[in-house]
């Protein structure tokens, strides 16, 4: 089996089809079709399922799928390692985020590592916590945000700690002026998302053994401020989450303090190729802007710093 085959692969498991498979890798759906034919009749059995709403993995593509994306990866280090030293800044990083990440670091942190390697490709996968860490574990992305309380089995370098706070109808009223209690919230209805967004209000709840009632159940951060904007309940969320939020909903901090810890996942296996550590990099200085409340050194641009 080939390289290219390898690439038809993975490119028809991602885009769901031949015919998108096709268009991204500019060949005919006949090129890509022999390739997965080849390649299937080489291995001895089914790698697709075909169906009219595309094609979808065996089992045993599902189990061969990894190891195909280790070789890609491979390869690609290999070629980003002989244009370092050709002095040629070429190839690719693929990135897995959670949303607040996606809106409030990644555009700034990509325009930064682009204004020094534009000859890279950046690719942002946006997820939740669990997709995040198969994208990882499968080699679709090189690095991936996470919360330090879902990392399972991963390498996570912690980042940042926002505080979590509490968002609650307009007309709320709490005990004390200016802040929330994790024993005022004993009692109140919540709006929440799933454990594979929410692990870290997850962790919260059970410290403080928060039997949370669950007005109703959603999966992104919009419909969360929705349902508590329209007296659903209340909910916990990370601050970063909040910034630039201009709804109707009250915020308060929670007292005592709590926070929700995220850092960057790394792959277990190979070394990282030159691009993927240079992205690295650029991430972990700016997180140590935003931990330190200042600015960026001059040669990133300026962040506005967190404001707790």
């Amino acid at each position: 089996m080939t390289l290219l085959e390898y690439r038809v692969f993975d490119t028809v498991t991602r885009q769901g089809s031949f015919a998108g498979a096709a268009q991204a890798l500019h060949l005919t759906p006949s090129a890509v079709s022999h390739a997965i034919g080849s390649m299937e009749e080489a291995c001895g059995f089914q790698l697709f399922v075909r169906g009219r709403g595309g094609v979808s993995l065996t089992h045993v593509g599902e189990t061969l799928y990894p190891l195909i994306r280790q070789v890609l990866s491979a390869d690609e280090n290999l070629s980003q390692a002989v244009d370092e030293i050709r002095g040629v800044q070429r190839g690719k990083v693929r990135i897995g985020a959670f949303n607040s990440v996606c809106v409030s670091w990644l555009p700034q942190i990509a325009s930064e590592y682009r204004r020094h390697y534009p000859g890279v490709d950046i690719e942002i996968h946006q997820g939740t916590y669990s997709d995040v860490i198969e994208w990882i574990k499968s080699g679709v992305v090189d690095l991936g945000f996470l919360s330090t309380q879902s990392t399972r089995e991963l390498t996570v370098r912690p980042l940042y700690r926002d505080r979590l706070m509490c968002v609650m109808p307009r007309g709320y009223k709490p005990r004390n002026p200016g802040y929330i209690t994790p024993e005022e919230l004993r009692n109140e209805t919540f709006v929440v998302q799933g454990s594979s967004v929410d692990a870290d209000i997850q962790a919260f709840l059970a410290k403080y053994q928060i039997s949370a009632h669950a007005a109703c159940r959603v999966t992104d951060d919009l419909s969360t401020f929705a349902m508590v904007e329209s007296g659903f309940g209340v909910c916990i969320m990370p601050s970063l989450v909040l910034e630039g939020y201009r709804g109707e909903a009250k915020v308060l901090p929670i007292e005592p303090m709590e926070y929700r810890e995220f850092g960057i996942a790394l792959p277990k296996s190979q070394t990282m190729a030159p691009a993927v550590l240079e992205m690295l990099e650029t991430i972990e200085r700016f997180a140590a802007a935003q931990r330190g409340g200042g600015l960026m050194q001059e040669e990133t641009p300026p962040q506005a710093a967190l404001k707790e």
